[in-house]
């Protein structure tokens, strides 16, 4: 299984940006995609994250309301729009893929990763 993520950059508080996955190396039917973000000097933490074969979202208390996460099966693909940016999303932006049908938001339990992407949200 192999992760590409992408669209991060700079933008100013406020503004809205898209990341995308590209994922490839088999069918991910069975698969949970989840977004996580690292801050430096912190601990990965979970984002959002989507089954790849039902409407099942998930979401954490910080990004909810201002971030959605979807997907486009025929392109292998999982989005996470992010509106409403704020200085504290500024964090590199991961995509994992859990093998599972069950949601969690433990990241060490998601066996493959991308290389990541960085969001800077300027004030």
């Amino acid at each position: 299984v192999q992760l590409q993520a992408s669209g991060g950059g700079l933008v100013q508080a406020g503004d809205s940006l898209r990341l995308s996955c590209a994922a490839s190396g088999r069918t991910f039917s069975s698969f949970f995609m989840g977004w996580f973000r690292q801050a430096p000097g912190k601990e990965r933490e979970f984002v959002a994250a989507i089954a790849w074969t039902s409407e099942t979202t998930n979401y954490a208390a910080s990004v909810k309301g201002r971030f959605i996460i979807s997907r486009d099966n025929a392109k292998n693909t999982v989005y996470l729009q992010m509106s409403s940016l704020k200085p504290e999303d500024t964090a590199v932006y991961y995509c994992a893929a859990r093998n599972t049908y069950f949601f969690t938001s433990d990241y060490k339990l998601y066996g493959y990763w991308g290389q990541g992407t960085q969001v800077t949200v300027s004030s």
